[in-house]
């Protein structure tokens, strides 16, 4: 009786990861039985690899946000902005590419305190304010440039460059970076004093106050984080293809969203969780590659995509309100 009662608490507490380990169980299985010759390639794994960092940057802290009751849509284009500060300082500034990777980050975290701002004290919602800096700054970007990019070759010659995307035994070095950034969110999350604010924030925000949490700057925490996660994946994208563009990022701003609900964070707010995000971020990764493997044409990549969504997000209020 013992040991079921164990398995049945265990099971009750780790509900959201679990979920998001089964779907992506699932769809390995499915992808395994369907394209063999490829799944079982340890080279197509590690091209994988290569990108799934960077949803990892992304989602990570929105589960932050999503905990919270926010949503920010504005980190796709922070994404384009700190890659853009990294590449410019470097290749306009002669910086030295570490001190342009650490103002890089500081430029995603600028913007993110300034999302954390609008909302807080603007009293804009998130949606609205993350969609419209979303523009802002991606239309900055573009007039800045003047829609051209920015090549940094010669990068690869500095120590930093292995360090962060080299290789190492055929891995790609940022899938051991992004392991660390998990670990950290996952102590900020789940055993730190701000993870147990910003679920009391997410749950209920005037009893967080009563209770002493500092819930507007709690929130501006969390937008911060969102841009520093931001910043890190687009100086490592910056990296791993020596360009920057002017579009940089756009294209993780439905993945990373995806990611974040299908890795078990419901839209409702108080509740979350890291590793289910990794799991999801793992399933939006695989899923754009595993379409295409299976012999399927790549338009069916977001059907799938939109589909496993919701079929997550009725599974969280299946059993939401009883965790509730």
């Amino acid at each position: 009786m013992k040991a079921k009662t164990g398995l049945t608490s265990y099971l009750a507490d780790n509900s959201r990861p679990l979920s998001s380990f089964f779907y992506f169980a699932f769809i390995m299985t499915i992808f395994f039985v369907a394209a063999p010759e490829v799944f079982f390639a340890p080279k197509f794994h590690q091209a994988v690899m290569t990108t799934l960092p960077m949803i990892i940057f992304l989602v990570i802290p929105l589960v932050f946000v999503v905990t919270m009751g926010e949503i920010d849509l504005s980190f796709a284009s922070i994404f384009g902005f700190a890659a853009w500060v990294f590449a410019g300082s470097i290749k306009y500034l002669g910086f030295d590419p570490f001190l342009g990777l650490l103002v890089g980050i500081a430029g995603g975290a600028g913007l993110g305190i300034f999302m954390g701002c609008l909302v807080v004290y603007g009293r804009i919602s998130s949606l609205v304010a993350s969609l419209g800096a979303l523009f802002l700054i991606r239309g900055f970007l573009f007039v800045v440039s003047d829609s051209k990019s920015i090549t940094i070759i010669a990068i690869r010659e500095h120590w930093m460059y292995p360090l962060l995307v080299g290789k190492f035994y055929g891995f790609p070095m940022q899938i051991f970076w992004a392991a660390i950034f998990v670990v950290i969110a996952y102590y900020l999350y789940h055993r730190h004093v701000f993870g147990i604010h910003v679920h009391h924030v997410g749950d209920n925000p005037d009893s967080a106050a009563q209770m002493g949490v500092n819930v507007d700057l709690t929130r501006i925490f969390c937008f911060m984080y969102c841009g520093i996660g931001a910043g890190i994946a687009g100086i490592f994208s910056t990296l791993i293809n020596f360009t920057w563009w002017p579009t940089q990022g756009f294209g993780f701003l439905l993945l990373a969203i995806a990611g974040v609900f299908v890795g078990g964070t419901p839209t409702w707010g108080g509740v979350g969780t890291i590793f289910g995000a990794v799991f999801g971020s793992g399933v939006i990764a695989y899923m754009e590659t595993g379409i295409v493997a299976m012999g399927w044409s790549g338009l069916w990549r977001q059907f799938f995509n939109g589909l496993i969504i919701i079929l997550a997000l009725l599974g969280h209020r299946f059993h939401g309100n009883r965790i509730r």
